[in-house]
């Protein structure tokens, strides 16, 4: 059984990653990758109303994901390490991987259907 301390890091690490756990906020990063943005311009970008760009926002705050930044009236928003976007390119380089041994689980079992 992991030690208090433990559990509070795998209990952080978990939020992180459900924080991440949503299409549209995946979006938002990737979005916000490319450079800061205002809500305004997120809803543009992902044509979303604004009150969903605000509520996601919100959780990728709170789990420190990305920061807001005053710019005279209007917020501005930037991911806040920039290894986020290494994290999700590891992740698509995983995927990749899966689909192609689905690919080639797939083709194994049409070769082997057809030699019956």
């Amino acid at each position: 059984m992991p030690t208090a301390d433990a559990a509070r890091r795998y209990a952080f690490k978990a939020d992180f990653f459900k924080a991440l756990a949503h299409p549209l906020r995946i979006q938002l990063v990737e979005v916000l990758l490319a450079g800061e943005r205002s809500v305004q311009e997120l809803q543009q970008a992902l044509d979303l109303e604004q009150p969903v760009v605000s509520q996601h926002l919100s959780v990728l705050r709170a789990r420190h994901i990305v920061e807001p930044r005053k710019d005279g009236t209007t917020v501005r928003y930037a991911v806040r390490d920039a290894l986020i976007g290494q994290l999700l390119e590891v992740a698509r380089r995983i995927f990749n991987n899966q689909l192609i041994g689905t690919r080639a689980m797939l083709r194994d079992l049409q070769r082997e259907r057809r030699h019956r």
